[in-house]
């Protein structure tokens, strides 16, 4: 039987699969699920009310429960920190500061302890921090025109201090706001005071107390459910917080039971009207937070809940059921198609293309596939164009050289015979121009080092300085490990061309050469303190270096000098020998001069 099942199985399509399996995983869990949740409702509509009510109260005791160990944390900071301790333990024995810096250091000392408490929050509200000394110093948080610190000496619970040991607190309940600036605010305070006491002998030199107000902690109390209601009562049952401000200071209307026991603890409470869910659970203070919901009201809303759930579940299993079948077969529709395209390209067509689009991954696929097509077809054209460009740039080479092998041939036996005559300077002027011609005969040295490329566009600096009446200063900087990195012949000589022709207009002026290593690049800049250009000239030429158009500007074409190569000519050269990765940036400034920087990759060149 199996057999058949795996058989049958085997000869269906993908789809027809997919189908199949979401209909057996969703149709008998749901089924099964269903029939459990009906057994199991009965008796779980009382446990689940507690339950509901218990998770609410964890929830809300974390807020409430860390609120209070903030304050904690607050007095732990003060009376640990040794170096507050031993400042306010030197007030409070009344010993002076001496030496010359006296009145620095006390000033100091107190900034340190001012600083530490009026930069103390909890959970981003306001908190007032107050610290009485024993000899009747006081540090506080707040303004003494707020409120007095020495006015708490006079509360009756500061008499119970004196029996605080070590890291023991005092937990003041809800009492009257005694701060002006709150008082119209917060009619209610909860505050924590702990004692300060030398390590030996126990001798109080002080007290911490830490005020927050009221409605900080009773803004933990957000209803979760219409109807349950949150209040923080002491060990007397009086409620110390509450969200109706008027309910404080009052005592509970029903017993709570014992405050010993951590554990969360519900109860059904009988009220005259009706009965209530009452949870609890016993706050590290002493208090205990708890919970008062209509126990009517919360088994009806779970009741209410389970009998939808179910029908609505037995309507859902339905609709997305047939839902489920139509949106697979929509969503393998474009599968299909995709995968029919790729039966086509695989018979040579690369002009097809799937059309398939979408944010899912199919419609992700269908685009990456159609995009690959395009992209075969891109480098199959870029491949017939470069080749292209390269024979043009290797003829514009040719064309730009002057007939080399008979003119180098003829100049020596020139300058042999100017310096035998003993013009030594004609004889200088021709020797420059002999190594220029030497370069354009080796046409197979098409990569030289970097030195002989600095070599060359000397010698022409020296050709030009000669036939002007201003000179060229021409300044090099090379680092001596950018000496003999391999560059391109001929990539900086139209460079400096350029510079002398249009930069210094064939007048006096400076050249500055300089080329560094930095990690895989070589970094060669060249820089004219010459006529500069405007900005509109500027964008023009840095937009034909970046479309990498071939012609030059019609009044660069007027100039044409010993190479005639222009500069996007040298930018087409390099980019076809480094690829993408080689950059030439231009700068420049009217009357300041130009700066042409070639960013060049020390990698291996491509083909």
């Amino acid at each position: 039987m199996n057999k058949k099942i795996r058989q049958w199985l085997s000869s269906r399509s993908f789809r027809f699969k997919l189908m199949i399996t979401s209909i057996i995983c969703i149709l008998i869990p749901g089924c099964f699920t269903l029939i459990m949740y009906n057994y199991l409702t009965q008796d779980a509509v009382k446990q689940q009310a507690i339950s509901n009510s218990q998770e609410s109260m964890l929830l809300v005791n974390n807020y409430v429960t860390n609120s209070l160990k903030y304050m904690l944390n607050v007095a732990n900071l003060i009376q640990m920190d040794s170096e507050l301790s031993s400042i306010m333990k030197r007030k409070a024995t009344g010993q002076t500061y001496t030496g010359p810096n006296a009145e620095y250091e006390e000033f100091n000392d107190q900034s340190k302890i001012r600083n530490t408490i009026e930069n103390i929050t909890i959970g981003g509200e306001q908190c007032y921090v107050t610290i009485i000394l024993s000899n009747g110093a006081y540090y506080s948080s707040y303004s003494v025109y707020d409120y007095n610190p020495i006015d708490m000496t006079r509360e009756p619970w500061f008499a119970q201090l004196n029996q605080l040991y070590g890291f023991n607190s005092y937990w003041v309940g809800a009492s009257p706001t005694v701060f002006l600036s709150e008082k119209e605010k917060n009619a209610y305070q909860l505050s924590v005071v702990r004692t300060l006491r030398e390590k030996e002998g126990f001798q109080i030199y002080g007290y911490v107390i830490v005020t927050i107000m009221e409605n900080q902690m009773n803004q933990n109390f957000e209803k979760l459910s219409d109807s349950q209601e949150f209040m923080i009562l002491d060990s007397n049952n009086v409620i110390m917080s509450h969200n109706d401000v008027n309910q404080i200071g009052q005592t509970f209307r029903f017993p709570t039971g014992s405050s010993t026991s951590k554990q969360i603890s519900s109860q059904i409470v009988h009220g005259e009207k009706e009965d209530y869910l009452l949870t609890q659970e016993s706050l590290f203070t002493g208090w205990k937070l708890v919970s008062l919901t209509p126990y009517q009201t919360a088994i009806d809303k779970i009741k209410s809940i389970f009998t939808n759930v179910i029908v609505f579940q037995l309507i859902s299993f339905i609709v997305f059921l047939l839902l489920l079948l139509y949106l697979l077969r929509t969503f393998t529709k474009p599968l299909v198609g995709l995968g029919k395209v790729a039966m086509t390209v695989q018979k040579g067509n690369l002009d097809i293309r799937s059309r398939i689009r979408g944010g899912d991954e199919i419609g992700r696929l269908g685009y990456l596939f159609d995009q690959m097509l395009d992209r075969i077809n891109e480098m199959i054209e870029e491949v017939s164009l470069t080749q292209t460009r390269k024979r043009k740039a290797e003829l514009d080479m040719l064309q730009a050289q002057i007939n080399p092998h008979f003119l180098f041939n003829v100049l020596n036996s020139i300058r042999m015979k100017v310096m035998f005559r003993g013009d030594k300077e004609s004889a200088e002027m021709i020797g420059s121009l002999s190594k220029l011609l030497r370069m354009t005969i080796n046409q197979d040295k098409g990569l030289i080092t970097l030195h002989e490329e600095i070599e060359i566009v000397m010698d022409y600096t020296q050709l030009m300085n000669m036939r002007q009446k201003e000179k060229v200063l021409l300044q090099t900087d090379i680092s001596a490990n950018a000496l003999l990195e391999k560059v391109p012949r001929f990539f900086l000589q139209p460079i400096i061309e350029n510079a002398l022709i249009h930069g210094l207009s064939q007048s006096g002026g400076m050249i500055r050469v300089k080329a560094w290593v930095e990690e895989d690049k070589l970094i060669v800049y060249v820089e004219d303190n010459g006529a500069g250009m405007e900005l509109e000239t500027l964008n023009k030429i840095r937009d034909r270096l970046r479309k990498n158009i071939d012609h030059e500007h019609p009044e660069m074409a007027k100039h044409r000098g010993f190479s005639s190569i222009g500069l996007s000519n040298v930018n087409e050269r390099m980019r076809m020998t480094y690829g993408d990765d080689f950059v030439m940036q231009m700068e420049s400034e009217l009357d300041r001069g130009t700066r042409i920087t070639m960013i060049i990759p020390r990698l291996e060149v491509k083909d």
